[in-house]
């Protein structure tokens, strides 16, 4: 069940982003997307959260090789996590990106969004989603107006309440055990249980069910899964298990 449940999902999935592709394809690609055009707060939170339920473990990526990446999406998807972030922490990134978007089954976006540029350079590589450690209108907006659904980072009640106001009820959680782990995470969700979080910073297979556990969870994020060894050793096979095992969390 929870497999045809989270197939189920996908398939809503690809067809949220089909919706949008077929929009741009009708606008004038010369044009600069007009406001009633773009994509709104409301609707990336759409997206983001049926990314969030794909599974319950979004793994995040730091690679220094694109060689290695579609062999490495195809490892992660095969354990049973398709959504894929890869943060933008070394030159090779973008070309990351590029690889896993050819990968079929994944769902692949762009971590550490900082700029409108880094916006435009991840979407143009590929990119369905975006994760941000924080937020700035100038990053909202960019995020928007090229139809890329993104998880704003969120440390506090008054970061949450703001993304709120403008329309994001699905916000990352960042950086989660700095901030207090899963107890903080808690009592932000008493009062406002309009938002749901995909905790990420410090998240461990230990700490992941605590998280997993809370009404205001959708979704954890951790680097566990793809440790930088197996990565380098191109040993597929572990990180495929290393993937079920995260795949069942929650379950």
């Amino acid at each position: 069940m929870l497999l045809m449940a989270r197939a189920s999902s996908s398939d809503a999935l690809t067809s949220f982003f089909q919706k949008y592709s077929r929009r741009r394809q009708r606008n004038d690609p010369g044009a600069k997307q007009q406001k009633d055009q773009m994509m709104t707060p409301q609707d990336a939170s759409t997206a983001a959260a049926k990314i969030c339920n794909l599974a319950p473990v979004i793994p995040v990526l730091v690679i220094d090789d694109a060689s290695l990446a579609a062999d490495l999406a195809r490892a992660l998807v095969a354990g049973g996590l398709p959504a894929l972030e890869v943060t933008l922490r070394t030159p090779a990134a973008l070309d990351v990106i590029r690889e896993m978007a050819t990968v079929a089954g994944g769902h692949v976006g762009a971590g550490t969004l900082l700029t409108p540029k880094d916006v435009e350079n991840a979407k143009a590589a590929g990119a369905t989603f975006g994760v941000a450690p924080g937020a700035t209108d100038r990053l909202l907006d960019a995020c928007e107006a090229n139809d890329l659904p993104l998880l704003p980072g969120a440390a506090t009640a008054s970061e949450a309440m703001r993304l709120l106001e403008r329309g994001y009820s699905v916000q990352k959680f960042f950086p989660a055990e700095a901030n207090g782990g899963a107890p903080a995470l808690k009592a932000i969700g008493a009062p406002i249980p309009q938002v749901k979080f995909c905790p990420t910073g410090g998240v461990t297979l230990q700490n992941a069910p605590a998280y997993l556990a809370l009404s205001n969870t959708l979704c954890v994020g951790g680097s566990w899964v793809a440790p930088a060894d197996l990565v380098k050793a191109r040993d597929w096979a572990a990180i495929t298990a290393l993937a079920a095992e995260a795949a069942l969390l929650g379950s």
